[in-house]
C-alpha cells in the first residue's frame, strides 16, 4: 500500500538535493571528469572484457585506453579544426562584419532600439583579438580535463573486476546484484545512445555540409563538422549549429532573405533527423520526456559548463535505469521514462509464460 511521504521527509529530500547540487558545482573539477570516465568505461567495457579473455588484463587495458584516447583525440581535433577555421574566417573579414553590424545597428536605432549603438562600439577587431587568449585558455583546460578522464578510465578498467566481486560478496549480495543489474542495463542503454547519436550526427553533418555547399555559403565542410559535433548536445547543440551559419550567411550574402532561407532549411534538416529519424532508430529504450531532456541539458550545463551539456542526458539515463532496479525508486523511472517500456515489461510474462 502506498504510504504518502511526510512534509518533513519532503523538505529533507529537497535540502539534500540542494546540498548535492552545491557539492557538484563546487567540486566540478573532481566530479565532472569522474562522470565522463564512468561514461567512457560503460562504453568501452564490453570490448575490454573480450580482450581480457584472450590477453593479460594490463595489456587489454592498455589497448582499450589507447583506442579510447585516439577516438577522443580525433573528436577533439575535429572540434578544433572546424571552429578555428570559422574563427580565422571571421577575423579576416572583421572589418566587413563590423560595417555590416554598424548598418544593422543604425537601422535598429531608427526603430527605437537605442542599445544597438552601444553594442556596435564594442563589436570590433580589437574585441575579437582579445577573445583569442581566452579561447587558448579554454583549450588548455579541456586538455587537462581529458587527461584526468583518461587517468580515471585506466584505474576504473583495472579495478572493474574487483568491484564486481565486492558487490557480489555475501554482505552486500542483494544490493550488489541489483546495482550490478542496473549498471549492466545502463551500459547497454549508453552504448545504444552513443551509437544512435553518432549515426544521426554523421547524417546531420553530411546533410548540412551538402546543403551549405549547394547554397554557395563558404566553409561548407566546416559547418558540417560543427553540426556533427554540436549534435551530441541535445536541443541546444542543433539550434546553435543552425544559428552560426545563418549569421555567417548574412555577412557573405548581405541578404536577410537568403539568411532566413538558410536558417529555415537547416532547422528542417535538424527536425527531420532529430525528431523523425532518431526516435525510430533509437526506439523506446532511450525515450524520455522532452521536458526532462531539456532540463537535463540546462541543469548540467549550469553545474559543469560545456562538459555538463555533453554528459547531462547520459547521466539522466543512468539515474533512471538504476532507479528502475529498486521498488522504492521505480516510480521515478515510471514518471520520467518511457511508459511503453514499463508496459512491455508487464506484458512480457504474459507473452512468455513459464512452462
Amino acid at each position: 500500500m502506498f504510504k504518502p511521504a511526510k512534509p518533513t521527509e519532503i523538505l529533507n529530500a529537497i535540502c539534500a538535493l540542494i546540498l548535492i547540487g552545491g557539492a557538484l558545482t563546487l567540486a566540478r573539477s573532481v566530479f565532472a571528469p569522474l562522470a565522463f570516465a564512468l561514461f567512457v568505461i560503460a562504453i568501452v567495457w564490453p570490448f575490454q572484457r573480450r580482450l581480457q579473455a584472450a590477453l593479460p588484463r594490463v595489456l587489454a587495458v592498455l589497448i582499450s585506453v589507447t583506442l579510447t584516447a585516439a577516438a577522443i583525440l580525433a573528436f577533439g581535433s575535429l572540434v578544433i579544426w572546424g571552429f578555428s577555421r570559422v574563427v580565422r574566417s571571421v577575423i579576416s573579414d572583421a572589418m566587413r562584419l563590423q560595417d555590416l553590424y554598424a548598418q544593422t545597428a543604425d537601422w535598429l536605432e531608427k526603430h527605437g532600439i537605442l542599445l544597438a549603438g552601444l553594442w556596435a562600439e564594442h563589436f570590433n577587431v580589437q574585441w575579437l583579438l582579445r577573445q583569442l587568449p581566452e579561447l587558448t585558455s579554454r583549450f588548455n583546460s579541456t586538455a587537462t580535463f581529458l587527461f584526468v578522464v583518461l587517468i580515471y578510465v585506466i584505474l576504473g578498467l583495472l579495478e572493474a573486476d574487483d568491484v564486481v566481486r565486492k558487490l557480489t560478496a555475501a554482505g552486500a549480495r542483494e544490493f550488489g546484484r541489483a546495482l550490478l543489474a542496473g549498471c549492466a542495463r545502463t551500459g547497454v542503454k549508453l552504448r545504444r545512445f552513443m551509437l544512435v547519436r553518432t549515426l544521426m550526427s554523421l547524417m546531420t553533418g553530411a546533410l548540412v555540409s551538402a546543403f551549405v555547399a549547394i547554397t554557395g555559403l563558404e566553409l561548407a565542410l566546416e559547418w558540417g563538422v560543427i553540426a556533427f559535433v554540436l549534435n551530441y548536445i541535445p536541443v541546444i547543440g542543433p539550434f546553435v549549429a543552425t544559428v552560426l551559419p545563418t549569421l555567417f550567411s548574412i555577412a557573405q550574402f548581405a541578404s536577410w532573405q537568403t539568411a532566413l532561407t538558410i536558417f529555415v532549411c537547416l532547422n528542417l534538416i535538424q527536425f527531420v533527423v532529430g525528431s523523425y529519424l532518431e526516435p525510430r532508430v533509437a526506439g523506446n529504450a532511450l525515450a524520455m520526456s522532452p521536458f526532462i531532456v531539456l532540463f537535463a541539458v540546462f541543469f548540467w550545463t549550469y553545474l559543469w559548463g560545456v562538459a555538463g551539456a555533453f554528459i547531462g542526458v547520459p547521466i539522466v539515463i543512468a539515474i533512471l535505469t538504476v532507479c528502475e532496479q529498486y521498488p522504492s525508486s521505480r516510480w521515478i523511472t515510471d514518471l520520467l521514462g518511457s511508459p511503453s517500456n514499463r508496459m512491455d515489461e508487464v506484458r512480457a510474462p504474459l507473452r512468455h509464460p513459464r512452462s
